[in-house]
């Protein structure tokens, strides 16, 4: 039997999730931590309250539900592969679900960004392209480009492999092993940046020390 990329293409694997309540637990982990940190990497990097954000892999709005409250209302934009993941932290993680329209949260598995605005001031995916093998990465990178050619910010994690070492696992700096064949996925600096290359953009490796070992870069 094939192993799919990804745990979260594992048939049914949402509706089990949510079903035991689980809408946190799933994306990651150190839910109230990590949402702060992604806050401020963004309000960091001169997110203001006009601005318009996406939010690419919003899961169960781990993010939003900073976000959204701070954001003017209807600003905030998520997609996920599960729109009932994203339904169910719109129901039970915003203070003022209202703030943010039901139609502001678009199911996406392919990266196809349907129904979305053309402009972004900022764009995330923290924690995402981890769980994904790089020539996806690859192509969300692309497509990224392709529909947001001018964001004012687009920022991402990865996890890194030295160089020569991607085809090994590997210990990161936060303890958590990465792989080159299942997630969590690693990849070399040089082959990031020959994807945004290919992509047409310009990478710019953070400094901020991130969960779990990621690394943040803005594009």
């Amino acid at each position: 039997m094939t192993r799919p990329p990804s745990p979260y293409l594992v048939p049914g694997f949402y509706d089990r999730a949510l079903a035991d309540g689980r809408h946190r637990d799933i994306v990651g982990g150190r839910w109230d931590e990590t949402g702060r940190l992604q806050m401020a990497l963004l309000t960091a990097r001169g997110l203001q309250p006009h601005h318009h954000l996406l939010d690419i892999g919003a899961g169960s709005l781990r993010l939003g539900c900073k976000a959204v409250p701070y954001l003017d209302p209807g600003h905030y934009w998520g997609t996920d592969a599960s729109l009932a993941l994203m339904q169910r932290g719109r129901a039970v993680e915003l203070p003022d679900p209202d703030r943010l329209p039901a139609d502001h949260l678009v199911e996406d598995a392919d990266f196809a960004f349907p129904n979305l605005p053309a402009h972004a001031d900022y764009l995330i995916a923290f924690g995402l392209f981890t769980h994904l093998p790089p020539n996806q990465t690859a192509a969300a990178l692309a497509r990224i480009a392709q529909r947001w050619p001018a964001p004012r910010v687009l920022l991402f994690t990865v996890f890194l492999a030295p160089e020569g070492q991607t085809g090994e696992s590997l210990r990161q700096p936060d303890g958590v092993v990465t792989h080159p064949d299942r997630p969590p996925y690693h990849l070399t600096e040089t082959a990031l940046h020959a994807m945004a290359d290919a992509a047409g953009l310009t990478l710019t490796r953070q400094p901020d020390r991130l969960p779990r070992g990621q690394v943040l870069f803005r594009a």
